[in-house]
């Protein structure tokens, strides 16, 4: 679970990056690099997509292909996994906590 909460941060660095005012292609680089190394990818698929990367710098644009990787990588991870790395409680829990809160206490 704690390689699925670091890899859950790395794509919420890259989808800050995309969407900031500094998109730094050098960033961009090592947040997909680092998820498809956190992921196992094969040796091919990762030259596929530093290519990509490449690529996207020659023409300034991000190429379509590094997205959808990144959101198939965001797709895949489970999702209390990256409630953990966003800080996000389940909503039970805080539903309890809540709960014993007495109307007198306010």
């Amino acid at each position: 679970m704690g390689g699925e909460i670091y890899q859950a941060q790395v794509i919420k660095n890259f989808f800050e990056t995309i969407t900031g005012p500094d998109r730094n292609m050098t960033r961009i680089f090592m947040c997909v690099v680092s998820t498809a190394k956190l992921r196992m990818e094969p040796p091919e698929r990762i030259t596929f997509l530093v290519d990509q990367i490449k690529k996207s710098k020659q023409k300034r644009e991000l190429s379509i292909d590094i997205i959808d990787y990144m959101c198939e990588a965001a797709i895949d991870i489970d999702l209390t996994s990256v409630m953990t790395a966003f800080g996000v409680q389940e909503v039970a829990g805080i539903a309890d906590e809540i709960g014993d809160i007495s109307f007198n206490s306010l």
